[in-house]
């Protein structure tokens, strides 16, 4: 009895196996979905991120205790280096300087007559030494009272935006005190670590891409300016710093950036969908699709993005593969394409 069961359990595996070796009943041909490879470029990136800080960023603030007589700029507004922000009461001052002027002249018309009489051994000596350190003395009290009347213009030291005011017409300021910001904001900055490991590959001038959630559909260009000369022991990287460009003045600092480090750039490699792979054990297989045949075809995979998967050998540009079928599929399998994007590659 045992006997007769195992023949027929023997018998009822035959037509099994037999699909299993020719593919579908009657000699029909697997339908399969296929992709065509082609060489593109891409990047070997490096992912972090990082806070957006400004080129360069300073707090308006007077040197000199004033009343504000003239506010020259709105909040916001964009000013150009050495452009006037505020102006003091200069009244005073104006005249201490006028008056400086009155007495270096005064002091160089009587350095000239010293300077005259003592040629002629008409004047002492010491007259004459009495007269030129007069005259330096004005010279010297006549510049400060120039700087000093100089800076109750207050002026932009850079190219900028114009912060908040924090001041109004008529306000008496004290020295020091904060009037507003001015703030550089093209080109931006953005610092990030970067793992140790990586730190073979860095060096000034790789290109990034930053992204924020301001704007998540644009990506801003930048590239690495400075890499600092120690790492840090308690998390094993290295901070990065990165110039990048905000003509639009769209970033602004204290953003949250996502940053790509774009560690190589290969122009010629070949990325294939993800779900072309056929994985056996530790290896990995593809199914090229050749005179109407399927050819199973180890392959060595590299990076990995969203969906896609480098193939770094195994294929050459203008293979066809198999993207949805693999299960039906052996080496030698006849397929037929029900889609995709290609048809079947001449044979090799």
């Amino acid at each position: 009895m045992r006997n007769r069961k195992s023949a027929l359990f023997a018998l009822c595996l035959l037509p099994l196996a037999a699909l299993a070796q020719d593919g579908p009943p009657g000699g029909m041909a697997t339908a399969v979905e296929v992709f065509t490879v082609a060489a593109q470029p891409l990047d070997n990136t490096l992912g972090s991120v990082g806070t957006l800080i400004a080129e360069d960023a300073v707090v308006i603030r007077p040197e000199l205790a004033g009343l504000i007589a003239k506010m020259h700029v709105q909040d916001g507004a964009r000013v150009k280096a050495g452009q006037a922000l505020f102006s003091l009461e200069s009244q005073l001052l104006y005249a201490e300087h006028q008056e400086a002027i009155a007495n270096l002249e005064r002091s160089r018309r009587g350095y000239k007559r010293a300077e005259e009489l003592v040629a002629k051994q008409l004047l002492a000596r010491s007259e004459f030494d009495q007269a030129k350190a007069d005259l330096g003395v004005d010279k010297a009290r006549a510049d400060s009272a120039a700087i000093r009347l100089a800076k109750t213009t207050i002026k932009a030291p850079f190219d900028g935006v114009i912060g908040l005011q924090q001041v109004s017409l008529g306000d008496y300021v004290q020295p020091g005190q904060a009037l507003t910001n001015l703030v550089r904001l093209d080109p931006m900055r953005v610092d990030f670590q970067v793992p140790e490991s990586a730190l073979g590959k860095l060096n000034a001038g790789l290109p990034v891409r930053v992204r924020v959630d301001a704007f998540p559909e644009r990506a801003f260009a930048g590239k690495v300016i400075a890499i600092d000369p120690q790492i840090n022991p308690a998390t094993r990287s290295v901070l990065v710093r990165a110039s990048v460009g905000n003509a639009d003045n769209a970033l602004l600092p204290g953003l949250f950036a996502r940053v790509e480090l774009v560690l190589a750039q290969r122009a010629n490699a070949l990325l294939v969908p993800e779900r072309a792979l056929w994985p056996i054990g530790a290896q990995v297989f593809v199914f090229r699709v050749v005179d109407g045949k399927a050819q199973q075809v180890q392959v060595r995979v590299g990076e990995r993005l969203p969906g896609q998967v480098e193939i770094r050998s195994g294929l050459s540009a203008g293979d066809v593969i198999v993207t949805a079928g693999q299960p039906k599929l052996y080496d030698g399998a006849a397929v037929a394409i029900a889609g995709g994007d290609a048809q079947p590659a001449p044979t090799k």
